[in-house]
């Protein structure tokens, strides 16, 4: 054996011998992770939990398992929550919009029009005024690990074609139970009902109320076309979720271990964010071919729609902190002068 060939083979074996070192010397045990989730096993939400149990098995070994379990099958996102603050729980994702109740900074993600495309917000989560309302949670029991993108929220109703803002006059529609979207659909002039997403579908079904707002993809993937007519789409918020860890059990986590769940969150925020965008650019065809009949709000309605919501706008700003709100309006404007 020649001498190079016999210091390639001392250095690949010293290589491998790291390795091997390395991954032995990772403090991780094995666990088993309940992860719930809202929407169902088909849904975007669902094929990004299979995503995120699948890189936690790849990046612990085998050795952290995560069960995913959808449907609201542990209950609503509030009633999750509140599972995870108290350590009956280990992780879930839901909307920032429950959240309000809990750490009132994220309430800032519910402003109507605040976000104009994926673009912008994608540069908002992930960035410092991210990370910063994130953050607040761990005062309050949760760790905010990666936000992933639910979409644009978009009407449907079962009564009449909105078209214009007095459209909404009247109509029963259900909002989550947040005061944000309560107090921005009332001065709106719908008659907001406040209700969990798992009992949304019934009520629809039974005209216990005659709308509600979610992005396209919630709207094909929860069948919401059985039991609504007409869609607009608004884009009136762009809305969030995000994935938490029961702060309780968080830290009774290695910081290996803690790593694995942080790494997993990110690769399945970066599938579900491409997924969900491709899936609705398909969702608004397959919508109209399920029969919903289907109209855009015009630039001028959503132009008097934010005029009329001035004094919410105010109310949200007070909520969040007028620090946070000057700064997220700065780098707003500076994303924009960016193009």
């Amino acid at each position: 054996m020649t001498f190079l060939r016999r210091t390639f083979v001392a250095m690949a074996s010293t290589a491998v011998l790291c390795a091997s070192f390395s991954a032995l010397a990772q403090d991780i045990k094995p666990r088993l992770i309940r992860f719930g989730y809202g929407l169902n096993e088909q849904s975007n939400q669902g094929r990004a939990a299979k995503v995120f149990a699948d890189e936690v098995a790849r990046l612990s070994g085998g050795k952290m398992k995560v069960r995913a379990i959808g449907a609201a099958a542990l209950g609503p996102d509030n009633q999750m929550q509140q599972a995870l603050i108290g350590g009956a729980q280990e992780m879930m994702v839901g909307s920032t919009a429950t959240l309000v109740g809990i750490t009132k900074e994220m309430a800032l993600w519910d402003t109507p029009f605040l976000i104009s495309n994926t673009k912008e917000a994608d540069i908002l989560l992930d960035g410092p005024i991210g990370e910063k309302v994130s953050a607040k949670l761990q005062d309050k029991g949760l760790v905010g690990l990666a936000y992933w993108e639910n979409g644009f929220r978009n009407l449907t109703n079962s009564k009449r074609a909105i078209t214009k803002m007095e459209d909404m006059n009247g109509i029963k529609l259900r909002v989550m139970q947040n005061n944000v979207f309560l107090s921005s659909f009332q001065t709106l002039g719908a008659n907001a009902i406040p209700m969990a997403f798992s009992e949304l579908f019934s009520a629809l079904e039974t005209k216990t109320v005659d709308g509600q707002e979610n992005p396209f993809n919630t709207i094909l993937s929860s069948k919401f076309y059985e039991v609504q007519k007409y869609m607009t789409v608004t884009n009136h918020v762009y809305s969030p979720w995000i994935v938490t860890v029961s702060k309780k059990w968080w830290d009774g986590l290695s910081k290996d271990e803690q790593k694995v769940l942080s790494d997993a969150a990110k690769t399945s925020r970066d599938f579900e964010r491409k997924d969900t965008r491709d899936e609705a650019s398909k969702a608004m065809a397959n919508l109209k071919a399920k029969g919903m009949e289907i109209n855009e709000l015009s630039p001028a309605e959503a132009t008097r729609m934010r005029d009329k919501l001035t004094k919410v706008y105010a109310l949200i700003a007070a909520d969040v902190g007028m620090d946070l709100w000057n700064e997220t309006q700065a780098e707003l404007k500076k994303i924009r002068a960016a193009k």
